[in-house]
């Protein structure tokens, strides 16, 4: 499969490169990075100038090139796998959109471990139906979102279970915890590559389910995996739940 890498230079940019050079079946034929010091053959800064033919897109870059690429995409019919997060309402409601016309996979996190925690958390609350429950998640010091889009995703997965849940970013200030809380913590230090803990505890004992990334590798590799299983998908939006099931 041919891809057309949008971030090219960026660091995930950079590690989706490195993963395609170890994946059969995935070329990268061409990148999109509006911050490279000056238009290259292998890299262009705009859209509009992309020259070679490609099979999909993979685009690591920042949301707020959303709009530029998915209406690229619809253009070129292009299947679409968007790994940034950070997106505002118009931009998610952009994503739908463009859903409807060609294949798109969106994820908060390209990794397969991020997804079998999701499940543990849904299967772990309904055992602990009393439990409370607190996200916290930790990265480098050069991420932009907080709380992360991995870490909004584990809340999606306590309402699954708790449609009542309410997310309670950055707690400070005079007031106890009320049922329906749950706390999502976001922490910046270093070069931490990601680490998700979801806590759930009673009176009696504390459960934690814990995923650290050891590497940005997981998540190119995972975002390749993603642009492969497109390939003859039909219009619509999916995920790695969708990617697990095939």
């Amino acid at each position: 499969m041919k891809i057309l890498l949008v971030g090219y230079d960026g660091h995930m940019g950079r590690e989706v490169r490195a993963s395609a050079e170890r994946m059969a079946g995935v070329e990268i034929v061409q990148g999109v990075d509006p911050l490279i010091p000056e238009d290259r053959e292998d890299c262009v800064r705009r859209f509009e100038s992309c020259t070679r033919e490609a099979e999909a897109i993979i685009d690591f870059s920042h949301h707020s090139l959303t709009k530029e690429l998915l209406a690229f995409a619809v253009e070129r019919r292009l299947p679409l796998v968007l790994a940034t997060t950070g997106q505002t309402e118009e931009e998610r409601v952009a994503i739908l959109d463009a859903a409807k016309e060609i294949p798109l996979f969106l994820a908060a996190n390209y990794s397969l471990g991020i997804a079998v925690l999701q499940d543990l958390v849904k299967k772990a609350l309904a055992l602990f139906p009393d439990a409370e429950v607190e996200i916290v998640e930790k990265h480098h010091d050069r991420k932009l979102d907080a709380p992360s889009g991995t870490a909004l995703s584990l809340f999606q997965a306590v309402k699954e279970v708790r449609p009542e849940s309410r997310a309670v970013t950055g707690r400070s200030g005079q007031g106890k915890r009320q049922k329906e809380d749950v706390g999502i913590h976001a922490i910046r230090m270093g070069n931490i590559v990601g680490m998700h803990e979801v806590m759930i505890g009673t009176q009696n004992e504390t459960l934690t389910l814990t995923h650290e990334a050891a590497s940005r590798g997981v998540f190119a590799d995972g975002s390749l995996k993603a642009a492969l299983f497109l390939a003859g998908k039909a219009p619509g939006l999916y995920d790695m739940k969708d990617l697990l099931s095939e």
